[in-house]
């Protein structure tokens, strides 16, 4: 109701009554505000605008409350600002939690009869430009992917991770899920940027920022490229 969530939990399971309201954000911040309160610089405010402009795939990592749905409003308005008014975006989420003001925006949610894997595979027939999931947890990793590798670049997601490097390996253990082996490469060719973001004492921060390359079988590891200096170097410069 109203964008408001609300998780409770009660005795035996907890010692008392616990209950966590998580309302939707009132105000939608842009790049700009990021770089200007320092969390990010303006070396990673500018890798953001031109990936979003060049249509790369964009994967935000972080831990709970880190502010991945946050830095994903901020990059869906950089997108709206730039982008065709014609493009068409599609928003999937389990709970209305992204905000988008495009004209030709499409927002599903998942339901009892449709989880996101479901709503990604009905995404292809809506002719979406732009595909944007608010958060990555299962099977759907897999179809999401094989979305934005077949025509449809320039998305975002978001994924619980500890670094740049395990997110991932986050979207490997989640494609398993699907019931297939994991895909590096194809996780190597269609991811293009990722950004791991965090929680400090000061406020949230990007800690991480690369671009993906190829998967190198041979090490069984992804080559990943620091693109800029960490947001957390703006305090004592």
């Amino acid at each position: 109701m109203n964008g408001y969530r609300f998780e409770g939990i009660l005795p035996p399971v907890s010692t008392s009554p616990t209950f966590v309201i998580r309302k939707l954000a009132s105000q939608v911040y842009g790049l700009d505000d990021y770089a200007k309160s320092g969390v990010m610089t303006i070396g990673q405010l500018e890798v953001f605008r031109d990936a979003t402009r060049e249509r790369r795939n964009i994967v935000i990592a972080g831990g709970t409350a880190s502010g991945k749905t946050t830095l994903a409003n901020a990059l869906i308005r950089e997108i709206v600002s730039a982008a065709d008014p014609a493009e068409r975006i599609v928003i999937l989420e389990d709970t209305r939690e992204l905000q988008c003001e495009a004209r030709n925006a499409v927002q599903l949610h998942t339901g009892d009869v449709a989880d996101l894997t479901r709503l990604v595979r009905v995404t292809m027939r809506l002719r979406p430009d732009r595909i944007i999931v608010g958060e990555v947890r299962g099977g759907e990793a897999l179809a999401l992917l094989k979305a934005w590798n077949t025509g449809h670049p320039g998305g975002i997601t978001t994924v619980h991770a500890n670094s740049a490097a395990a997110a991932l390996l986050r979207l490997e253990s989640l494609i398993q899920e699907s019931g297939v082996a994991p895909q590096p490469r194809l996780v190597a060719e269609t991811v293009d940027l990722i950004a791991f973001i965090v929680r400090t004492p000061e406020g949230r921060r990007i800690k991480e920022l690369v671009r993906v390359g190829a998967y190198d079988a041979d090490r069984g590891s992804y080559v990943l490229e620091p693109v800029c200096p960490v947001a957390m170097e703006v305090e004592h410069a």
